[in-house]
């Protein structure tokens, strides 16, 4: 009796909550890295030309530049991280790249066409024909 209690709960509250916290865990999985969308990191819109992300990137790099903060270990840290974004975006196939397919897009270790690794995985196979 207790038996036919416990298969009554279990799929009663319990299995939205778990479902969706996989669901969560999810979309999580699929994102390839907790960096911050670079266009986020130097305050401009996805429809900004070149010079306005380079206008933004210098004021950024101006103002967390290690040599005027020495003492700011999160100075440095949001350095690298505008300057990051301003390689990325400041150049035309790497931003079509990282505007496709996010930080995968340009990260060297993800497979794209973009870095070393990447290209046909199947190369050289094409020799093999039964």
């Amino acid at each position: 009796n207790n038996n036919n209690n416990f298969r009554s709960n279990a799929g009663n509250s319990s299995a939205p909550q778990a479902s969706s916290s996989t669901t969560t865990a999810h979309r999580r999985a699929f994102s390839s890295s907790s960096k911050r969308d670079f266009y986020d990191v130097l305050g401009v819109g996805r429809v900004s030309d070149k010079g306005e992300i380079k206008k933004a990137y210098h004021k950024l790099a101006k103002k967390y530049h290690p040599d005027t903060n020495k003492d700011d270990k999160t100075a440095a840290d949001k350095f690298k991280e505008a300057t990051e974004a301003y390689e990325v975006l400041s150049d035309d196939k790497q931003r079509q790249l990282y505007d496709s397919y996010g930080h995968a897009g340009v990260d060297p270790n993800a497979g794209f066409g973009g870095g070393p690794g990447g290209g046909n995985p199947f190369e050289g196979f094409g020799g093999f024909s039964g």
